[in-house]
């Protein structure tokens, strides 16, 4: 198996309430989504249901082309069927019970590890897992069809199969469901995830890189773990509380099957990267990292396993959070450890993540998208594609999607783009990804080369199209870092200011690609000696040329501030509504006692800087979702959730939303910009809370004085 993999550093805070901001994930864009072989799923399930049938598919048929001759060879499988789920004797099945979770998926025969642990991560983000999963059941308008969403290429594949499993008496052959609570999404998803790639062989064995794009549509950053920095502990946390996906994996072992080693683990094996903490140990501390095997009942073996002396003996308070001693297949082990076990570690994220000095949250990108062809030795010409901005302002992620792709035509390709001015460590990623349908089923190695040129000043007038004459047999290409698995392929770049040329080449056939230029963007405004990031609040401030307000007043001085302050400062720069919509000296307050990290009744300047970049969000989404100027209803309260990025993966019920409603907005049903900014900020700082607290993602148990300091002090 080919796979890859790393790791992170981290500090641990008594502060009850400190929590890492989330990085925000790529919202779904129901207008890019493709049919896979033109089925639409509610069509065709619509037709099922008024003749009181069960979808057949006709396109994955239950049979042994399905499966593939990888799988069927050698195996004893003359007594194999297709059955659906309710037709085994094992209850009634579950689409999902009690919500999506990593311990749902149980590995079958097939070595699809590579998809499942990336699966396994993708649990931990259930807003971009509920996207691809969609609204399903075995109970309401049931017709033994389902469908799910891949990325492939720059769009959205919906996948439509029936619920037919290949069976063995009553033995599922691929991922199968825990007897104790009969959910089936696993199942149906990883058939699906065949369907699209041709069939179950093509799951067994891939590459790990592969399976995270195809999820979420990201750009993966592998991490050499034998050469990793100082603060990886604390990037790995960093990334899993973003949202980030985060999986890793084994090296080969002696023989070419995944194999159970004396440790525990097992060789050419990937795994889910589910947590990364320090823990109070013999006086001092200890960095462990939880990793979540997709086979469920193999465990590590070795220091800070389940039942572990170091488990007995650590005094840590957070002990009873962190540890059960259960067979799931998930474990802690030393950090340590873990860089001498595995390999390389994958984190995806919307935007790429450098790692030059851990997980940098104040990060800026700018995305080119070209869709293209490539034939043997030749490349599609470049056309031009609106380039699409990515800003990361001091960990909240702002999307603004790019829809605009490229079509190049089939001649000599090249693709321009410039490097305005410096910036420290990689500056510039460039990321292929391969249309999966081009490649041959044998076809192992990554099919396009290509590489990047700095463009001369003599060779710029040519807007278009460089001439043979640049491409001398002595111009040295640019080199970077890069990674290459069966459909991606990833270079990052630290490239000087200037314009550079991307050239692709292919190995024989015509190759469908897209190609993504991430381009690091300076951060002009940034105060060296400040933790300020002044970009984002000097577009908010009105144009009156005074350089002497609050926030100004407050920066120059290095002051921390109160309550009252911050009620003034915002009232002087954050006033969105009617002008008797200002800031509050109780609201101030709680928002306060929200943003307040160090518990000491005041806002530094890191934690006002967090604060005035919510505030500015807040700001856009008021503006947006507004009726008329100044004129927000109660009824919009769900437009806002969805719409602000620091809220990603979080969910409220609708009795929970009613509440809200009730809460925040005054007699007229309509909700004024300071209580929508209380509202928001709240709902993030108390689903941050839960997630930091709790173990196993569905409850979390506290002492009475916790309990007090965190609905009291908020």
């Amino acid at each position: 198996m080919h796979l890859q993999r790393t790791q992170q550093k981290e500090r641990t805070s008594d502060i009850f309430l400190e929590l890492v901001m989330a990085h925000d994930t790529e919202p779904l864009a129901e207008t890019s989504v493709v049919k896979f072989k033109n089925q639409d799923f509610r069509s065709l399930r619509d037709h099922c249901l008024s003749r009181g049938q069960l979808f057949v598919d006709d396109t994955f048929p239950a049979e042994a082309s399905s499966i593939g001759q990888k799988l069927l060879k050698g195996k004893r499988l003359s007594k194999l069927e297709w059955k659906r789920p309710q037709d085994l004797s094992f209850g009634s099945p579950h689409f999902i019970l009690e919500g999506a979770s990593r311990f749902d998926i149980q590995q079958g025969r097939a070595g699809d590890c590579w998809f499942l642990a990336a699966l396994g991560s993708l649990t931990q983000n259930p807003q971009c897992l509920q996207k691809i999963l969609m609204d399903q059941s075995y109970s309401h308008q049931y017709a033994g069809i389902f469908q799910f969403r891949f990325w492939q290429c720059g769009q959205w594949v919906e996948v439509v199969i029936d619920d037919r499993l290949p069976v063995v008496g009553k033995n599922f052959l691929f991922v199968h469901p825990r007897r104790d609570n009969q959910e089936f999404w696993p199942c149906l998803m990883e058939k699906a995830y065949a369907k699209l790639l041709g069939s179950y062989s093509q799951l067994h064995y891939g590459y790990l890189p592969d399976a995270l794009v195809d999820l979420t549509g990201g750009v993966v950053t592998v991490v050499n773990l034998h050469t990793s920095p100082s603060h990886l502990l604390m990037a790995v946390k960093t990334a899993i509380q973003a949202g980030s996906m985060v999986a890793c994996a084994t090296p080969k072992g002696l023989t070419e099957e995944a194999e159970v080693m004396e440790n525990g683990l097992v060789s050419q094996h990937a795994y889910t990267v589910t947590g990364a903490e320090q823990i109070q140990y013999q006086r001092g501390w200890e960095e462990i990292i939880r990793l979540w095997n997709p086979w469920g009942n193999t465990e590590w073996r070795g220091r800070w396993r389940d039942g572990s002396q170091e488990w007995k003996e650590t005094q840590d308070p957070r002990k009873s959070q962190l540890y059960g001693n259960k067979d799931d297949g998930e474990f802690w082990m030393s950090c340590r450890d873990f860089q001498d076990n595995f390999s390389c570690l994958f984190i995806c994220n919307q935007i790429p993540i450098t790692m030059d000095h851990g997980i940098t949250p104040n990060e800026s990108w700018q995305q080119m998208w070209f869709e293209s062809q490539v034939t043997s030795g030749n490349t599609a010409e470049l056309t031009c594609c609106d380039p699409c901005l990515l800003k990361n302002i001091h960990s909240s992620i702002s999307w603004l999607s790019c829809t605009a792709s490229c079509r190049g035509q089939r001649r000599d390709v090249q693709y321009l783009f410039d490097v305005q001015e410096p910036t420290d460590g990689n500056n510039v990623v460039v990321a292929f990804t391969i249309m999966p349908q081009s490649l041959r089923t044998e076809e192992e190695i990554f099919p396009l080369q290509f590489q990047v040129f700095k463009v001369d000043s003599q060779f710029q007038k040519f807007q278009d199209r460089l001439p043979p004459a640049f491409f001398s047999p002595f111009r040295n290409a640019a080199q970077g870092i890069d990674y290459a698995s069966r459909c991606n392929f990833t270079r990052s770049f630290h490239l000087s200011p200037g314009t550079y040329v991307v050239v692709p080449s292919a190995h024989g056939k015509e190759v469908e690609f897209l190609l993504r230029v991430f381009l690091k963007m300076p951060d002009k405004d940034r105060n060296p000696s400040s933790n300020f990031n002044l970009r984002a609040l000097k577009g908010s401030l009105s144009e009156n040329g005074s350089q002497k307000s609050s926030f100004y007043r407050y920066m120059d001085q290095g002051l921390d501030i109160d309550a009252t302050q911050l009620q003034s400062l915002l009232n002087q720069e954050f006033r969105t509504g009617p002008p008797g919509d200002t800031f509050s000296l109780d609201q101030c307050q709680s928002i306060m006692a929200l943003m307040d990290l160090k518990v000491n009744g005041r806002l530094d300047q890191e934690e006002f800087a967090r604060l005035q970049n919510r505030l500015i969000h807040c700001q856009h989404v008021f503006q947006n979702i507004q009726r008329s100027p100044g004129v927000f209803l109660s009824s919009d309260l769900w437009k806002a959730i969805e719409s602000t990025e620091f809220l990603s993966g979080v969910f409220i019920s609708k009795e929970l939303l009613n509440l809200m409603t009730l809460r925040y907005s005054d007699s007229s049903g309509h909700v004024s910009f300071p209580s929508l900014v209380c509202f928001l900020i709240r709902l993030e700082t108390m689903a941050k809370a839960f997630r930091n607290l709790s173990k196993d993602g569905k409850g979390i148990y506290l002492t009475e004085m916790e309990w007090m300091n965190l609905v009291m002090y908020s």
